[in-house]
Order: structure tokens, then sequence, then C-alpha cells
């Protein structure tokens, strides 16, 4: 190998599609494609082994399609400015790209140490926006409008070809148990890699978005007509900037079509959305603190640890059949709607008042999709900590009854309340102890008693400061 490397360090970028740092590296010699591993990153309490099957899945496809431009993904485990400072020593590193990331506390303060190491070896650190989330914001004045320019920017093309590396032993991609993960095998979780996001998107823009505004609050019509992208944007193997001008491109074709009008109205919804992921990363990279700290620090209810509470609920056993079943499905699947995601951190604020630190990171652990900016903003809205004075509190039972009427979500994923009688599936303790013995679940041994009652609306403390928004 003749000259030193350009070194393009993938994070959550794993594709070679409308990747900047790639392309423009590849135009200044050879390049050392990397992933690094990072032990005590996979060892935080936000990590999960399903998390690192999906990661794992999109390296192995990466490793594929950058061989077949001429170079594979060189893969090693270590803390990223150790993992450098080898390669510097080997061969010299000529500039290190890479796409900005807003993730955890560890990757924050790892980019820190990462930034420090470049400027000690005077190496130019060349970082690229991932997302429409800008560094540096003072306020958000034209936030939007730059959002805006982003997105249209034109998409960057894979590299036409990458010079081979001799001598470089391209690495093993660890195992979760090699990580010190509990393996997470989840027969119907989503899986990683840049084909698979691409069929979903596909699928999602021709044929399952026609109904996406009508059916994305069910968690029973919303598994087929949301766009199911977001692990994939979540840990890069599709770019956003595609997504929305793909998008874009797809509702112009409905332009002149009034029959086509609902799935016009379905796309510019999502598009919506697209924006919304970015406005929410904003704000974690505008305030770190969020992942840790409430905004607002004048609480509106008393919430504190509750071991037996907090467990009935991460395992989906708190006697309210909508709010189990939810749980469990996610726990089955690593996924699930945003409105049942909301009614999950409202009944455990509000009903089962534990901090929301608590049950967002056991829900963290859970999702596929677990990205932080939003993660944590979500939380804390939900949980009414971000000072706004418009306070949504979820109950389980209307939402139950609004979203699974005939009970065939509650019945899927519980399946001890299988036999129950539609009268009493959502409020199963109101069966008779006949009834109980007829249809073989009796409640408090077949299936909890509720946890909390929720007869009386749960609500903050100080309620005349406040609008409830009740759903």
């Amino acid at each position: 190998m003749n000259g030193p490397l350009q070194v393009v360090w993938f994070k959550r970028d794993l594709r070679i599609a409308d990747h900047k740092p790639l392309l423009e590296a590849s135009r200044l010699g050879a390049v050392l494609p990397l992933y690094v591993v990072e032990p005590h990153y996979w060892q935080q309490s936000d990590c999960s082994g399903r998390q690192w099957q999906f990661c794992a899945e999109s390296l192995l496809e990466l490793r594929l399609s950058l061989a077949r431009l001429g170079q594979p993904l060189v893969v090693r485990c270590g803390q990223v400015e150790q993992v450098l400072e080898r390669a510097h020593h080997q061969f010299g590193i000529a500039g290190l790209w890479s796409h900005e990331e807003t993730g955890n506390g560890f990757t924050y303060a790892r980019d820190l140490r990462v930034a420090a190491w470049a400027r000690r070896h005077s190496i130019k650190w060349h970082e690229f926006a991932q997302f429409g989330v800008i560094r540096g914001l003072k306020n958000r004045k034209g936030w939007a409008r730059r959002w805006e320019g982003r997105m249209a920017e034109m998409l960057a093309p894979p590299p036409e070809r990458l010079i081979p590396l001799e001598g470089i032993e391209i690495g093993e991609i660890p195992s979760a148990h090699g990580l010190g993960l509990e393996p997470d095998l989840l027969p119907r979780r989503q899986h990683g890699g840049s084909r698979e996001a691409v069929q979903l998107l596909s699928s999602f823009l021709t044929e399952r978005s026609r109904r996406y505004q009508a059916d994305i609050s069910s968690p029973i019509t919303a598994a087929a007509s949301c766009s199911r992208l977001s692990p994939h944007l979540s840990w890069g193997t599709l770019s956003l900037r595609e997504v929305v001008q793909l998008t874009r491109k797809r509702r112009f074709c409905f332009a002149d079509s009034p029959a086509e009008r609902s799935w016009s109205r379905s796309l510019q919804r999502f598009d919506n959305r697209l924006h919304w992921h970015c406005h929410f990363i904003q704000k974690l990279e505008s305030k770190p603190s969020l992942e840790y700290q409430e905004l607002y620090s004048g609480r509106f209810v008393q919430r504190s640890s509750n071991e037996k509470r907090l467990k009935a609920w991460a395992l989906g056993c708190t006697g309210l059949p909508f709010v189990d079943a939810c749980m469990r499905s996610l726990i089955a699947t690593g996924w699930l709607n945003f409105r049942m995601r909301a009614m999950l951190i409202s009944v455990a604020s509000y009903q089962l008042l534990l901090p929301w630190r608590e049950s967002g990171m056991h829900l963290a652990r859970l999702f596929i999709d677990y990205e932080p900016g939003i993660h944590w903003s979500q939380c804390q809205m939900q949980s009414g900590t971000t000072g706004n004075k418009t306070v949504r509190i979820y109950n389980p039972l209307k939402q139950g009854l609004d979203h699974d009427l005939s009970g065939n979500f509650i019945r899927r994923w519980l399946p001890e309340l299988r036999r129950v009688p539609a009268v009493y599936l959502h409020q199963p303790w109101t069966m008779d102890p006949q009834t109980q013995d007829r249809v073989g679940c009796v409640i408090g041994s077949s299936y909890p008693k509720p946890i909390v009652s929720f007869a009386k609306p749960a609500k903050p403390l100080n309620p005349a400061q406040l609008n409830l928004f009740c759903l």
C-alpha cells in the first residue's frame, strides 16, 4: 500500500448510497472503510442484543457492498481513538471522514475524545450532516428552511471504485454473546441492511402508504400501513434525504388525480413526520442534558421508583389488557406504532407514577429503532416534564376501545384472555367468578388484577395551571 489512508469511519450510517464522506474520501485516493465495535457502548443501559443483531446484519451487507467496489469493510473492536492510533502508527492517516452523530451521552463523550485525538495528530476530521440537524445552532429561527435545503441536495452516488488495500485483515463481526449481550432472537423482528430498507420504501410508496393517514393510530393496522423505515433511518441503512425526495416524487404523481387525493394526503402526513424526525433530534443536539435532566424541574406529579410496578409494566403484566398487549407486542417484535409508544410512557408516568428515565430506559432497549434524540424528547413530552402547559394523558381503557374494539389485538398477544367474552375483554376484572371459571381465566391467577385503579382519570397535582388533553 502506497501513501497514507483516508479513513471513512462508519457509525450509524451503514450504507454506500448517499454517503458523502465515502464519496469525497474516495476521490483523494485509498480508503479504509472502518467500523469500530465499541464493547463499552454495548454495555450501556439503553443498548440491547436485538439492536446489535440489526446492526450486525447491516454491517455484513455493508461489507459485501463495499467489497463489490473493491475494498470490504474493516471491523475492529475497542475504543475508537485507540483503533485510529494503531492505524495511524501502521499506515499513516491523511484524513478522517464520517457523518455527524447525535447519539446518547456515551457517543457524545466519545466524539469529543476522537476530536481531541485528531487535533493532537493534526489530522483533519471531515464531518458531514447525516440528517437535517444543524450542529452549533443558536436558535431555531430559519431551521425549517435550512432543513428543506438539506433535503433538496442531490443524492451522492456510491464511489465507482475503491482501491483494494493489501495486508489488512477485515476482522470479524462479533456475536451478541461476544459483546456480553443477552441473545434476543425475535421471530418477528425486522432485519437490517440496505436491501431490506429499499424494499420497504418501495412497497410503502407504491402500496402500503395508501391508508397511512387512516391506519397509523391502531397497532393492528399500523404494522402494515406505517413505513417501517424507522430502524433503517436510525442505523443509516437508508438516507433520510432519499426517503424525502422519493416521497415527494410519488406524491407529485397524484397532483392531477382527484381520485387519489386521500393517498396524497397520507404521503403529506408522512412527509411531515420526516420533518419532525429531525425536529426532535435537534432538541438533543442543542441540549444534550435532555437525556438525563428534566426540561422543566417543577414536576406536575410526584413520581418515585417502584420496582413492583416497573416490573409489571415492563413485562406486560399490569392487568390493563390493552397496555399489556402493546408491551408484549413490542417485546416480541421490537417495534410499536407511535401512538401506542406514547400511551405506554403516559401510563407509566401518570397511572403508575414511575420516573420517566426508568420507563424510558426499558423502552430504549426494546426499540430496534432507538433514536436517542427522538426517544428522550418523547419520554419527557409524554411525561409532562417539558413545561408545555398542555399535558397529554392517555386513558388505556379508552385507547383499547378506540383502537381494538373487537379485542383481536388483545387476544393475539394475551393468550390467557383468548376465551374471555368481548363484553369483559377490556375490563376482565369485572367478570363474575362463575364466568371466570367457565372461560378458564381467573383474575389474580391466570391474569393479574389491575396494578392500579383508573376509575378516576390520572391528573397532575396542579391542574388549574394546565390544559388537560385526555386521550
